[in-house]
């Protein structure tokens, strides 16, 4: 028992050692943008794998890199905090194109890549299938992070996050159903299928439902910021959790969840200054993770073995690209003319390209049994067609959005948000000199300095805003819209303060938002 208990110790210390070793590697990588300029052009997210991959040519293992540390650790955070973040209002106007794309956009690339493999490569129709439906989960992580660095338009990283997303599901569905069928535990034919489909799906949408309104509803009774955030954490976790072992799509429950939360639960369980925190530990969380995960996706790399069945990588990759292509511009040309979706043929093309495939893709690949015949050629076709997306698609997504002039404003929106913000505290600090009581032991004189100097200050910030908005006229509809925005939170949070108090039952649905939409129209 001595001996058990001791050995028990050392594998922990060891594991806490590895971890620590990881966590210092990855952290040592986040600063090198901010000492070394010419990183800044790498997404961090691509850096890390770089790092990875130096550290698997110098045979430096850093963990063993297992399915269950990726979708039970890794993925839930993930999921939570992207449908945290993605607003419902954004997401609604295009959801009809996001759910073609997550859902027969996944089976295009499956059933794609699957006959392809069959009758050019000469892949055993089992293995394909499921080298299929792991890629077809997409993971534009790096993507969307350069997006909101470039200041790319809103709607082109909602309609990514949100096929993300919800494909991740569809995918994680399709692979277990051929998972289940090559071992002789599911049934071929249209009805079982429709019947998993439905019953996997149907338990992922109810419980992230009934988690979400649950703890949305719990927060409104009480004001505790860290036992709010810590229930967030929670839910994640346990609806992901509850929802596998309920035989449904966990990754679908806490997506769900996260969208109830982050859209509903927000508003009426949560004062602003709580929804501050929450939103800002799940930025941690997600930093955290991201720079473990993809860290270690380079480093568990076996280069031999991608040497070994390059052939095959290099036809799935061929295969992946073309009916990626024929998904986005296929069903978005259906879009376009039945919902009148109005996506541009550039933003198609960024979204053709920028469908990344990471975590899931690997995490469903080192899930396969085994037992199974093929595994090893099946995870070494993933990891080198992931490689091959975050390392050509990732550092090329910059120039062709340069290319389809996508680029935004972003550096010149931050420098005006910066001079606003410097306005609104020199503001404050006149308006205090204003009303306070003037200190026996101060000057008079002193005081008018301190006033001369703050107005002086004022007058240039004001001088540095005229030009910069004569330089830049497009500044003048980003102001608008972020007072819009601005008008739009007071309301929603005078509706919560309204259900919080008891005056109401429920929180009434946003007017501002239907006028300025109206009035936009007119």
């Amino acid at each position: 028992m001595a001996i058990e208990t001791s050995m028990a110790e050392v594998a922990i210390e060891q594991n806490l050692e590895r971890f620590l070793l990881v966590l210092s590697v990855s952290l040592s990588v986040a600063t090198l943008p901010q000492i070394v300029s010419w990183f800044r052009r790498i997404p961090y997210t691509l850096l890390l794998v770089i790092v990875g991959l130096a550290l698997a040519i110098a045979d430096v293992r850093l963990i063993n890199l297992s399915p269950g540390l990726i979708l039970f650790i890794f993925l839930p955070p993930l999921l939570f905090e992207a449908a945290w973040n993605l607003k419902w209002s954004n997401l609604k106007r295009d959801l009809v194109p996001i759910i073609l794309f997550a859902v027969f956009g996944v089976v295009i690339s499956t059933v794609g890549i699957t006959l392809g493999l069959n009758q050019l490569a000469g892949v055993p129709i089992a293995i394909a299938a499921l080298i299929g439906a792991s890629l077809a989960a997409t993971d534009p992580v790096s993507v969307t992070a350069l997006f909101r660095e470039l200041g790319v338009a809103k709607r082109l990283s909602v309609l990514m996050e949100g096929e993300s997303l919800f494909n991740d599901g569809m995918a994680v569905v399709v692979f277990s159903f051929l998972v289940g069928l090559s071992l002789g535990e599911s049934q071929l034919g249209l009805s079982p299928i429709l019947v998993e489909f439905f019953v996997v799906v149907g338990l992922g949408l109810g419980m992230g439902l009934l988690i979400g309104f649950g703890i949305s509803y719990l927060t409104q009774r009480f004001d505790l910021p860290l036992v709010e955030q810590s229930l967030t954490l929670v839910s994640a976790y346990g609806c992901y959790i509850i929802t596998e072992q309920l035989g449904g799509s966990g990754v679908i429950g806490v997506v769900v969840t996260g969208l109830v939360l982050g859209n509903f639960g927000s508003r009426i369980g949560m004062n602003p200054r709580t929804r501050i925190i929450v939103t800002e530990f799940w930025e941690f969380i997600a930093f955290f993770v991201n720079s473990i995960m993809f860290l270690l996706i380079g480093d568990q790399i076996l280069f031999r073995s991608l040497l070994e069945n390059l052939p095959t990588i290099a036809i799935t990759i061929g295969l992946m690209i073309l009916t990626r292509a024929i998904a986005i511009y296929g069903l978005t040309f259906f879009a376009n003319r039945t919902v009148q979706s109005e996506i541009p043929i550039s933003d198609q093309t960024i979204l053709w390209w920028g469908g990344l495939r990471g975590s899931v893709s690997i995490a469903l690949a080192l899930s396969v049994p085994a037992a199974l015949a093929g595994r090893d050629e099946l995870i070494a076709t993933v990891f080198g067609v992931v490689l091959f997306t975050l390392l050509v698609q990732g550092l090329t997504i910059q120039p062709l959005l340069k290319t389809l002039k996508l680029l935004g404003d972003q550096p010149v929106r931050q420098e005006y948000s910066e001079l606003v913000a410097r306005r609104a505290a020199l503001e404050r600090v006149l308006q205090h000199l204003t009303q306070m009581k003037e200190r026996p032991e101060v000057e008079a004189d002193f005081y008018n300095l301190q006033k001369v100097l703050v107005k002086g200050e004022l007058q240039n910030l004001e001088s540095e805003l005229d030009t910069l908005m004569n330089e830049h006229p497009n500044l003048r509809e980003f102001t608008a819209e972020q007072l819009r925005s601005e008008l739009m939170a007071i309301e929603a949070n005078t509706y919560a303060e309204f259900v919080r108090s008891g005056r109401l039952n429920e929180e009434l649905a946003p007017s501002l938002q239907l006028v300025f939409n109206e009035h936009k129209e007119g």
